[in-house]
C-alpha cells in the first residue's frame, strides 16, 4: 500500500491489497499497513465487547437502583445486550480471555452512565461491579432493588 493511497483512498487501497493476497503476490504487499489494520480490527472487537458490556451494566444498575422506573423496555434492552454479547463471543471466541478487563472498563463507564441516567450521585453506585460475569450474562438474573 502506497502511503499516499493508504491515506487518500483507504477503501481502494484495501481492495488492492486483497487482490494481491488472492493472486499470491506477497512480495508486493504493504505488510506494515496490513499488520496495523489487523491489529486495529482486533482492538475494534475488544471495544465492541466493552461497549456492549457497558450498556448492559448500566441497565442492570438502573434496574437495581431505580426500581420504580422498571419496565418492559429496560428488561428487553438487558436481554438484547446479553444476546448480542453472547453472539459476539460465539463469533469471536478469542475474546473470552479479554472479558475480565472488558468488564472492569465497562463497569467504570456504566457507573457514570447510570448516574447520568438516574440523576443519582455517582457514589450511589458501588465502585466495583456488584455483578459477577455469570450474573451479568445469566438470562434469569435481574438485580433486586435497593
Amino acid at each position: 500500500m502506497e502511503a499516499t493511497l493508504y491515506q487518500s483512498d483507504y477503501y481502494t487501497c484495501l481492495r488492492q491489497q486483497a487482490d494481491l493476497l488472492r493472486a499470491g503476490r506477497f512480495d508486493d504487499l504493504d505488510a506494515a499497513h496490513l499488520i496495523a489494520e489487523l491489529e486495529a480490527m482486533g482492538a475494534s472487537e475488544r471495544r465492541e465487547l466493552t461497549n456492549r458490556l457497558t450498556v448492559l451494566l448500566m441497565h442492570l444498575l438502573t434496574w437495581q437502583f431505580q426500581p420504580a422506573r422498571r419496565g418492559a423496555a429496560w428488561s428487553l434492552t438487558i436481554r438484547v445486550q446479553r444476546m448480542d454479547i453472547a453472539d459476539l463471543l460465539n463469533d469471536e471466541p478469542g475474546l473470552k480471555p479479554e472479558i475480565p478487563q472488558a468488564l472492569e472498563k465497562a463497569y467504570r463507564k456504566a457507573r457514570l452512565l447510570a448516574a447520568n441516567e438516574t440523576g443519582m450521585d455517582e457514589t450511589t453506585f458501588p465502585k466495583q461491579s456488584p455483578y459477577s460475569m455469570e450474573q451479568t450474562m445469566a438470562d434469569d438474573f435481574l438485580p433486586e432493588g435497593n
